[in-house]
């Protein structure tokens, strides 16, 4: 049975994480804030308190992927959203890249231009990846073994997904002009996606770091 010291530690591991996530610049992941509270915390207990506790606020605290942030209520973010500029504006191209990246990834470049049906420069993957919504995954295991690509927590963050199974479905994305009706019957809405490589990719080459095959 929990008694009043129980409480008070709860209440206190409860502050750290309030602490640590409010002073964050960006989402945070499980494992960082253990280390804030000691591994004997329940620390999947503890979020989720936290998450209840600021449900009904300005604030709300939301998983992006494997990381967690407070953001502002999804009804009050009209009301308090400021006008900002984009130094460098997503052209069309980059959306529905970014788009059919989402949703069929792993994707090589040639898979992607193949859903698109003309050719992706190189510049619309490393725009893409300056924003911080793509990476490249790994190579695939064929021949040439080309770069794959992914989506990252940033990308959730930005567009308020919790996971990639919250994405919106493919008849909505093409119904707001990302995607054009030229799909492959194989694209599919991905199930919950942990980020692993799977079994048809191999790790990224240590000279991958800018460059693609």
């Amino acid at each position: 049975m929990s008694g009043p010291e129980d409480h008070q530690v709860v209440e206190r591991h409860l502050r750290v994480l309030e602490a640590l996530l409010f002073a964050a610049s960006e989402p945070l992941d499980a494992r960082s804030m253990l280390v804030y509270l000691g591994e004997d915390a329940d620390i999947a207990d503890l979020l989720e308190r936290l998450r209840q506790r600021y449900a009904g606020r300005g604030v709300n605290l939301v998983r992006r992927g494997e990381r967690w942030a407070f953001r502002t209520a999804e009804d009050l973010g009209l009301l308090l959203r400021r006008e900002e500029q984009e130094t460098r504006p997503l052209s069309r191209a980059a959306l529905e890249t970014l788009s059919i990246i989402a949703y069929h990834q792993p994707a090589t470049r040639a898979e992607i231009e193949e859903v698109r049906g003309v050719a992706t420069g190189k510049g619309t993957l490393d725009l893409l990846m300056e924003a911080g919504w793509v990476r490249m995954r790994g190579r695939r295991r064929t021949p040439g073994r080309p770069v794959t690509y992914g989506t990252t927590d940033a990308f959730l963050d930005h567009f308020g997904l919790e996971s990639l199974s919250d994405l919106p479905g493919l008849d909505e994305l093409k119904g707001s002009g990302l995607l054009s009706g030229r799909l492959p019957p194989n694209l599919q809405i991905p199930l919950p996606f942990d980020g692993a490589l799977r079994e048809d990719e191999d790790p990224l080459d240590p000279d991958d770091a800018g460059d693609e095959a």
